[in-house]
């Protein structure tokens, strides 16, 4: 009996002094955590404070731990996300500069390509932007202080947007072709493609010399209205687009725009040049009564730069007109076609050829218009504004609901037409550019 209790004796003083030796190394020997201000949960709670105490106790022990946790997954996703970006990076294939040096550029890239020029300021002196399209990294440079040599040729392959529309500025374009054909020569660039603002009346012959075809350096020209040497090979159809010149904006179509009912038939404003269709159009209108139910503000002479006021009258007439009256002027192809669409305001087009050396090309037998036409343009073609009191007739018995149809028709086509004109701006100058897969 006494060596029972003896040894239960023993037990206890073993278990003791174990006891006494874990507890001496938890305070003194273990390694602590350091004290952490408490974190807070929504930035509203109190100051940041030391714990006192216990430092071993953390109520807020857990959401650490979860923080910590989403903290790691986080960082761990962008880590992801950036390799991801550097391989896709390095799967580009070709860099080409854009040297913007027509107002025309600008729908290219803005309207078109969606892109973006830093700063926004638009009289800024140098403009710039770039984005990854295809297996392309494009750059985009504009401005008035772009001059030849006076800036950094970062890319093998450049897109000259020129303005060719009469000759001084044809002038001006070819100081830039020679530029880029020294380029060339020199070897610092590789291949040129023109974007070409063309002559209203076609007169463009003077840049097919600096076609690689006709024993010059350019490789492919885009070239605006219904030029007859278009060939869908290195030569295709530009759109004009719309009047970037006087800071059209790339409008965005929302519930408003679609939904809400117009408060005119339709809208005309523009120069009324003297015994032109578009004195016929005022005054079959005016016979009519027909203005009383349409925006018209006619003016006697062409004025380049628009007014603040002008300039909203004419975005209000388009906002609040269910058609868009598009008379021909020098040519049957005008900004106000893109500008309409861009609103919801369907174009009502006067679809006649105009005098010049445009017309029907080897590729396409539907002048004018035969970009618009061979994309399927939601468009109504007359041939005389005599058939527009029928059509404004028609109109007044359109329901909302069936205008709410037609004009989220024309928005998906417009969507549809410039993200289709981006893709094959792309794709030629891939095929054009890259070396081809033979064997």
């Amino acid at each position: 009996m006494r060596g029972a209790r003896r040894r239960l004796c023993s037990a206890l003083i073993v278990a003791y002094g174990l006891f006494s030796l874990y507890a001496a190394y938890t305070v003194f020997l273990r390694p602590r955590r350091p004290t952490a201000p408490h974190p807070h949960r929504d930035g509203r709670g109190p100051p940041d404070h030391v714990a006192l105490g216990n430092e071993e106790w953390n109520p807020w022990d857990a959401d650490e731990k979860n923080e910590l946790a989403a903290s790691q997954q986080r960082y761990e996703a962008n880590l992801r996300m950036i390799k991801y970006a550097r391989s896709h990076l390095e799967q580009t294939s070709l860099r080409v500069q854009i040297w913007g040096k027509a107002a025309i550029g600008l729908y290219l890239w803005q309207h078109i390509f969606g892109g973006h020029l830093e700063p926004a300021d638009v009289t800024a002196q140098w403009r710039k932007g770039s984005q990854k399209a295809g297996k392309t990294y494009f750059s985009f440079l504009t401005g008035p202080s772009v001059v030849p040599g006076y800036f950094s040729v970062e890319a093998e392959h450049v897109v000259l947007v020129l303005n060719g529309r009469e000759l001084a500025k044809i002038v001006y374009a070819t100081q830039w072709l020679h530029y880029a054909q020294t380029l060339m020569e020199t070897r610092k660039i590789q291949h040129v493609a023109v974007v070409l603002l063309g002559n209203e009346q076609c007169n463009n012959a003077w840049i097919q010399s600096y076609l690689k075809r006709n024993g010059g350096f350019v490789n492919l020209l885009f070239v605006t209205y219904d030029c007859a040497f278009i060939n869908e090979e290195d030569i295709f159809q530009w759109p004009l687009g719309v009047a970037t010149y006087r800071s059209f904006p790339v409008v965005e179509p929302n519930w408003s725009m679609l939904h809400d009912p117009r408060s005119y038939l339709c809208n005309f404003l523009g120069t009324v040049y003297k015994n032109s269709s578009r004195e016929t159009l005022i005054k079959i209108l005016k016979q009519d009564g027909l203005d009383k139910l349409c925006w018209i503000t006619a003016r006697e002479q062409w004025q380049p730069e628009e007014t603040n006021e002008s300039f909203k009258n004419y975005q209000d007439a388009l906002l609040q007109s269910d058609l868009t009256l598009c008379p021909v002027g020098i040519n049957t192809e005008c900004y106000r076609i893109y500008e309409a669409c861009s609103y919801g305001s369907l174009p009502v087009i006067e679809d006649v050829m105009t005098p010049g050396e445009c017309g029907n090309s080897s590729m396409y037998h539907s002048a004018p218009l035969q970009l618009l036409k061979t994309m399927g343009a939601p468009f109504i073609f007359i041939k005389n504004w005599k058939e527009l009191p029928a059509i404004l007739e028609k109109e007044k018995k359109i329901s909302l609901q069936e205008k709410i149809q037609r004009r989220k028709k024309l928005f998906e086509w417009y969507q549809n037409f410039k993200a289709w004109m981006r893709q094959k701006f792309i794709n030629t100058l891939e095929n054009s550019f890259l070396p081809s897969d033979k064997g």
